[in-house]
């Protein structure tokens, strides 16, 4: 995957540790993917997947997802039709001591963490589905993402 195209300012401590990266995936790349979405066995697919050897599960809704997974890594495929601000994920329990954050659903847009405290959000009157791809990153490849990102930050916890 292109997780050397994550940067600094993707990444968050608070309210938990997690990366948010917007456009790490080129548009043209994320173009043909999205349009072919409904159907995960076409050859941009297995290419995609050959590419980058990593398995995934594609979801029609974000409410769908595996949240048991060891790494939660979700790439958003938000509707072109889809006009709602879309801030559908909250990350972090309401009244815990550090809070609580929206974690926005934005096209081609990635949202990584190792903490289960997320809660999918309803919308009211809206009915149109969430897709999102996600990936099984596993705790290895999380960690290797982290020390990248701890020569690019010093003061990352380590």
């Amino acid at each position: 995957m292109y997780w050397d195209r994550i940067k600094k300012q993707h990444y968050f401590k608070a309210p938990k540790e997690h990366i948010y990266a917007t456009g790490i995936v080129p548009v043209k790349e994320y173009d043909i993917l999205y349009e072919n979405q409904n159907n995960t066995t076409h050859e941009v697919w297995e290419e995609f997947y050959k590419k980058f050897k990593i398995k995934f599960t594609f979801y029609k809704d974000l409410r769908n997802i595996n949240i048991d997974k060891e790494i939660i890594c979700l790439w958003f495929f938000k509707d072109r039709g889809d006009k709602n601000p879309g801030n559908d994920i909250q990350l972090g329990i309401i009244g815990d001591r550090l809070g609580s954050k929206i974690i926005r659903y934005y096209p081609n847009t990635f949202f990584i963490t190792q903490f289960k405290d997320i809660k999918i959000l309803e919308r009211e009157g809206f009915n149109i589905n969430r897709p999102v791809l996600q990936l099984d990153l596993n705790d290895k490849d999380y960690n290797k993402i982290i020390k990248m990102l701890r020569q690019l930050i010093k003061d990352l916890p380590r």
